[in-house]
């Protein structure tokens, strides 16, 4: 028999607290208490729907959740970011648009995250049957882990009687029976009616050379064609069920695709496809032909991309090569896991296809057959370097230029970027600098026109260009469109004045794409300049209206100049004291788990500032989960970017042992399936005066305060527990980490950035 995993580790169990929230979702109009979940083991999902890495985890729970239906409840906790987050109906959209199938409350005030003392988006949190907290872990990544734990605690909970279905006291109706309801009978999770019609939350749009429009019908997992009136069905290429099938219209699946591209006429005969697909959550670019319907995966392997992993890349049998990812090579396309891309486009300056790849922030180059990373760190946030040193956060929106200048939705820093042209012809399109038009970083978004240099935008996911060469923004939590005109020079050749923002339009339902139309025909930069006169309109994808609008754009291109709202995210500043600083990144592997050192270090830590002078000391790149670094009292406040990563494997079979009584499987055998643990934070701080000495028999001499970031293991922990110094009492485990300004607690695991 199979050596049985050391269970999960225990620390004092906390009763979970109350879920408090404006109102719940996907439950028939009950308002739900954790007297109703009694009984099961419960998961809360702390999400916020603009963020990737929460999207990603509503994808990982999918499996679990159809898995033990009637001994587990997912419960999704809504905490936004955004302002347009924080809108019931925005939220009641994107519960149906991200096919959310369980309860969801609605948590806008922050309420009940406050209360698990949540820092990050995604978190999870585990409740047992009794009503305990027993686990908490932010990020992606963890699957394996939860399902482990979800497993144990089944299994121990059936035989204490405490599991909804033991007979037990936890059964609640005693009728021996998990059955998904309440005490009552009544079904936890009941769905709302699906919107109808041809749309279901469009993504994207391009025009075909017929005259027709192809639409991603992200809601449908399927292509729509229609007439250029936007409205009239032409086919549909995809059978609207969610998966990874080629072939056929009416056998080829999608998950949620998303941009669309298409082929330059010159290529479409040798590539053997004519439109080019970002198919979003099937992590893969695929090849549309549009003469039969027929569709190709092209790149991708259907699994994400997992930063820092060892199985991002498989071989001609689909097995992974167990080396990590050279970002600086390039690979077979079908040979490379991708993660969500949202957008592409042809580059006629690079010569390839270029994706914007959301999941891991990034910008990457396909084309011949072959895939390679071309811009972002991996790490999330908005920093303007050369393409290979800059951060990019959660790129959906991408257009080039007549110029040449590729231009960027950059949805999580509300900013509109771009790729320039090196002005030093020595210097390769692969070290084009970036730049930032519109945006000020991960937490500031609002609707103001004027400077550029002042403007903000809130996640933009669509962007186009104008035939004068400026940019229109799908500005899509404003519900607007947005027109950058840069300065005096163009951006390729370094302009230094910052141009200026207008509003074209507003009152538009979440646009996420923009197509240009010169006297009612569609417009591309590759085209020739419209003649005097002609008329300009803009046909937009209204995501959540499930259409295509036309929209009249006037003659000067002036637009309106708006000063709405400056916002930031609202989530607890974290207090530091100038000077010395430990940071801390705990980690544990999963039950049944070890570290993973075959290939190099297992875990690595980086840390960075904004501003970079933040930082006196402890920036940069290690193999260590722990850092010491220097505050610079002298700066007011900033983000600190921590990015921590930890590999796991499957520990193999003792000597003897194997995978059933009669295996002869020994450890030299074992082949382990690996495990990535990975978050980025981005923290807020303020720089305080260090507190009044207190009685001299309190004080510890070169006492340095520790910023622990927990926890990237799957060990079970209660909710902000400091640490205790061994040498004097600690701060009451009982108190937030708001109210320890010396000290930070998050909890560590997954793949988001500076949204956290």
């Amino acid at each position: 028999m199979p050596a049985s995993p050391e269970p999960t580790a225990r620390l004092p169990r906390v009763r979970a607290s109350e879920l408090v929230g404006r109102g719940w979702l996907n439950t028939g109009g009950k308002n739900l208490s954790l007297a109703d979940l009694r009984g099961r083991v419960v998961v809360l999902d702390f999400w916020t729907f603009c963020c990737i890495n929460c999207l990603h985890v509503l994808d990982e729970l999918r499996e679990l959740e159809e898995s033990h239906r009637e001994d587990l409840v997912i419960v999704g906790v809504h905490s936004p970011k955004f302002a347009h987050e924080a809108d019931p109906d925005a939220l009641a959209a994107a519960v149906e648009r991200y096919d959310v199938r369980h309860p969801v409350l609605d948590d806008p005030s922050l309420v009940t995250w406050s209360a698990y003392t949540a820092r990050a988006w995604p978190t999870l949190v585990v409740i047992d049957p009794e009503g305990y907290v027993v686990w908490q872990m932010a990020g992606e990544g963890h699957a394996s882990a939860l399902a482990a734990l979800v497993e144990e605690l089944v299994v121990e909970h059936r035989a204490k009687g405490t599991l909804r279905g033991s007979g037990g006291p936890g059964d609640g109706n005693g009728d021996g029976h998990g059955d998904g309801s309440d005490d009552q009978g009544a079904p936890l999770y009941v769905p709302a009616a699906p919107s109808s019609g041809t749309l279901r939350f469009p993504s994207k749009v391009v025009a075909l050379p017929g005259g027709t429009l192809l639409v991603a019908d992200a809601g449908h997992h399927s292509l729509v064609e229609l007439t250029a009136d936007g409205e009239t069905l032409v086919r549909r290429i995809g059978s609207g069920e969610r998966g990874l099938v080629d072939g056929t219209p009416d056998v080829a699946r999608f998950s949620e695709p998303g941009g669309l591209c298409l082929v330059p006429a010159e290529l479409r005969d040798a590539l053997g496809y004519d439109v080019l697909v970002a198919d979003t959550v099937n992590h893969a670019l695929r090849g549309v032909r549009l003469a039969d319907g027929v569709t190709t995966t092209v790149a991708g392997t259907g699994e994400q991309f997992m930063v820092g992993g060892r199985d991002n890349q498989v071989d001609a049998r689909g097995e992974s090569v167990g080396q990590p990812f050279d970002l600086d090579d390039s690979y077979a396309a079908l040979t490379v896991r991708l993660s969500s891309p949202w957008d592409v486009v042809w580059s006629d300056t690079m010569g390839a296809f270029v994706v914007a790849m959301a999941g891991n922030h990034s910008l990457w180059a396909f084309g011949r057959g072959r895939i390679a990373h071309l811009g972002g760190t991996l790490n999330e946030g908005l920093l303007d370097e050369p393409l290979p040193q800059a951060w990019f956060a959660q790129p959906s929106g991408i257009a080039e230029g007549p110029d040449g200048t590729v231009w960027i939705a950059d949805a999580e820093t509300s900013a509109l970027r771009f790729v320039a042209k090196p002005a030093d012809a020595a210097t390769g399109v692969g070290d084009a600098p970036v730049r930032t038009a519109v945006g000020q970083g991960l937490f500031d978004f609002g609707h103001r026109d004027g400077a550029a240099d002042q403007a903000l935008l809130q996640h933009p996911l669509g962007v186009a260009v104008l035939p004068d060469g400026s940019a229109v923004v799908a500005d899509t939590y404003n519900g607007a469109l947005r027109r950058y005109e840069p300065g005096a020079a163009r951006p390729a050749e370094g302009a230094a004045t910052p141009g200026e923002v207008t509003t074209l339009a507003t009152g538009l339902a979440e646009p996420s794409d923009v197509l240009v139309l010169v006297d009612g025909a569609p417009w591309v930069p590759t085209d020739a300049a419209p003649p005097v006169g002609a008329r300009l309109d803009l046909l937009v994808v209204e995501s959540a209206a499930h259409r295509l609008t036309r929209v009249p754009v006037p003659a000067s291109l002036a637009g309106e100049v708006l000063d709405g709202e400056a916002r930031r995210t609202q989530r607890p500043v974290t207090e530091i004291v100038g000077g010395p600083l430990r940071l801390e990144v705990p980690f544990t592997p999963a039950p049944g788990q070890k570290l993973d050192d075959r290939y190099g270090p297992s875990t690595s830590l980086d840390v960075s500032a904004t501003p970079p002078e933040l930082l006196l000391e402890g920036a940069g790149t290690g193999t260590a989960l722990g850092r010491d670094l220097v505050i610079d009292p002298a700066v007011g406040e900033g983000v600190l970017h921590v990015s921590a990563r930890a590999a796991s494997c499957d520990a193999p079979p003792t000597s003897g042992s194997g995978s059933g009584a009669d295996s002869d499987e020994t450890p030299d055998d074992w082949f382990p399936a690996c495990h990535l643990a990975q978050q980025d934070w981005g923290v807020p701080v303020r720089v305080v005066a260090p507190a009044p000495p207190g009685p001299p028999d309190a004080q510890e001499p070169g006492a340095v305060p520790v910023v622990v970031l927990v926890r990237v293991s799957a060990l079970r922990t209660s909710p902000a527990r400091p640490r205790r110094s061994p040498s004097r009492s600690g701060p009451d485990a009982s108190r937030s980490p708001e109210s320890q300004p010396r000290r930070l607690s998050l909890r560590h695991g997954g793949a988001d950035g500076g949204t956290t």
